[in-house]
């Protein structure tokens, strides 16, 4: 019998080192975006069309995960890898939605132990992703990709910042009589210096500064016609490479369009998911 021992020892070990491996694919919305959007976009219907099934929806205070289901696909096999939005205060600024997302994906990592996660963040959700994976308290990742991210801030948000530095009283005249996106622009002016182009002492410069995890970094970046970016974002600030902690360390993939997510992303998005999670 004890010769026996180290052949069933090795046999299981076979086993579980044979063990399917899957990835979870946590989308990130950006600044006035939802979970839902990246359904409205097409991009989840895309890639749902692909193999990629929406799983559940990822809510903050307390983390919870909310299955979704379909009847028609209610009683279809599991499927090897599964897209999980996640809900986050698109007004609020980085810091506190990057401890949100870092307590949706540690839930997220316990209710799936031992598989890895491909972290995907449109706009301002990909400066939130990357804030949340410095802070090194997040379940394995293997990969995070970002789109129209302003990883270098942008100057729109500096110009929405110029609209709503009002002297009083002529801010509270604005608060109470001025419509259109004035009161959006005031709720929302932490998330806005956040956003804008680093420099000694905002949070961008010292996370653009800070070594980041040794992973798959990949930057979808807009381009339209004799144009390089969007019209929010330029393109180099939506470049990883440009961020000097991840200086030659992203794969950048040019997509057609203005800034909002659309079609054409859920296309990339699959054709690059297929390949980082194409079989070991």
């Amino acid at each position: 019998m004890r010769k026996l021992a180290p052949i069933i020892l090795a046999f299981v070990l076979f086993l579980s080192g044979t063990k399917a491996h899957a990835d979870q694919i946590v989308l990130i919305h950006g600044y006035l975006g939802e979970a839902y959007s990246w359904q409205a976009s097409g991009v989840v219907p895309i890639l749902e069309s692909r193999g990629w099934p929406l799983a559940d929806l990822l809510l903050p205070n307390p983390p919870w995960i909310l299955p979704v289901q379909r009847p028609d696909t209610a009683k279809a096999p599991a499927a090897k890898h599964t897209v999980h939005l996640a809900q986050l205060p698109s007004l609020a600024p980085l810091a506190l939605q990057a401890v949100i997302l870092e307590a949706e994906l540690q839930q997220l990592g316990r209710a799936h132990p031992g598989q890895e996660m491909i972290l995907v963040g449109h706009s301002a959700g990909g400066v939130v992703a990357r804030l949340a994976l410095i802070r090194h308290q997040l379940p394995p990742v293997k990969a995070l990709i970002t789109i129209a991210a302003p990883h270098l801030g942008t100057p729109r948000a500096e110009s929405a910042l110029d609209a709503i530095s009002d002297p009083w009283p002529l801010e509270v005249i604005k608060e109470f009589f001025v419509g259109g996106p004035y009161p959006l622009l005031r709720e929302s002016s932490g998330l806005l210096f956040d956003l804008t182009r680093p420099f000694p002492g905002s949070l961008l410069f010292a996370l653009n500064n800070t070594p980041h995890p040794d992973i798959r970094y990949i930057s979808l970046i807009r381009s339209q016609p004799f144009a390089f970016g969007d019209t929010l974002v330029p393109g180099f600030s939506q470049d990883m490479n440009q961020v000097p902690a991840l200086h030659g360390k992203s794969q950048v993939t040019l997509i057609p369009g203005d800034h909002p997510l659309h079609p054409g992303d859920g296309w990339a998005l699959e054709r690059i998911l297929r390949e980082l999670t194409r079989s070991r």
